[in-house]
């Protein structure tokens, strides 16, 4: 492997890894506050990535294809996408929030596919270009160039996920949600309003899906109905590799995974068809020798 690929499949790996943490972030919320895996969440990602799509059109009008039409489009998709994951939770799992774990996990795979077959119904399964006038401009590291796009969605990201721990760490709301994570009957003892801090934390959680969306819509130039399947897989892969339930961890975890991914593929006499099984046997490993994750902490359920 020369020096040059190393760097290329650096900044190829920074860059999904960056899509999964962000991805990933939503899944370790919500399990982090209330014990449920959001099997919708990967489906909350392509809604919002068609969001900034129809978005990007309108505003592509009056201000271009550029990086303001970009950024307006993200902020409308999080606002959008972050209220339709407030929704959700509302009237799906807020009904079932005391109900047997299997009936909250049939009541998340359903969500998903209301989200999946609204989508495919909607855009009868088609391709739709995200067409941008980001550019290729960048910068030459020996042999690779690393476009000022990369740059930017990948510092972005870490901008977007910083903040979210900051949020989580060191605001009221943030307490209230660690409150809420460790016993949810003494929370309410204390004042704390645990159905707000539940929709807050979906609204969070379902915007940062949202932003990835946007972001891997304009990086690849496309959206499609399906597109939130193998990303939701993935970044749950990447939130137990971190640490289901921690918030660091689902940042690490998507990077780690990113960048397994992108070297993994690259070894001699294995090409990029085999990425998925690099990803996927990571999780089975860590399951079977490390379920708890890197940062992930083991719990004692109260009977």
């Amino acid at each position: 492997m020369t020096l040059d690929l190393v760097i290329q499949q650096l900044v190829n790996g920074l860059i999904v890894g960056s899509f999964y943490a962000l991805i990933a972030l939503g899944y370790s919320m919500v399990f982090g506050v209330i014990k449920l895996l959001n099997f919708a969440h990967g489906d909350i990602y392509m809604s919002g990535a068609f969001v900034g799509l129809i978005v990007f059109s309108f505003v592509g009008i009056w201000v271009g294809n550029g990086w303001l039409g970009v950024v307006c489009a993200l902020l409308v998709s999080m606002l959008a996408v972050g209220l339709l994951g407030v929704v959700i939770e509302r009237f799906a799992y807020r009904p079932m929030r005391n109900a047997p774990r299997l009936s909250i996990l049939i009541t998340a795979l359903g969500a998903s596919m209301v989200l999946n077959g609204t989508a495919l119904a909607l855009t009868g399964g088609r391709h739709f270009a995200f067409n941008t006038d980001l550019g290729f401009a960048g910068l030459d590291v020996s042999a690779v160039h690393i476009t000022y796009t990369q740059i930017v969605l990948v510092a972005a990201s870490i901008l977007l996920m910083a903040g979210m721990q900051a949020f989580v760490s060191r605001t009221m709301y943030g307490k209230a949600m660690r409150a809420v994570s460790i016993d949810m009957g003494a929370s309410r003892l204390m004042g704390i309003d645990v159905d707000r801090v539940i929709a807050l934390t979906f609204f969070m959680g379902s915007a940062l899906a949202a932003g990835g969306g946007v972001m891997a819509g304009a990086y690849y130039g496309s959206v499609h109905f399906f597109m939130g399947f193998i990303m939701g897989l993935k970044a749950f892969t990447a939130a137990v590799i971190g640490g289901i339930g921690s918030v660091p961890g689902a940042m690490l975890g998507g990077l780690l995974l990113g960048l397994l991914e992108a070297y993994g593929s690259s070894l001699p006499f294995v090409g990029s068809e085999w990425r998925d099984v690099f990803v996927f046997g990571a999780l089975i490993l860590f399951l079977v020798f490390k379920p708890t994750g890197l940062l992930g902490r083991s719990v004692v359920e109260r009977v």
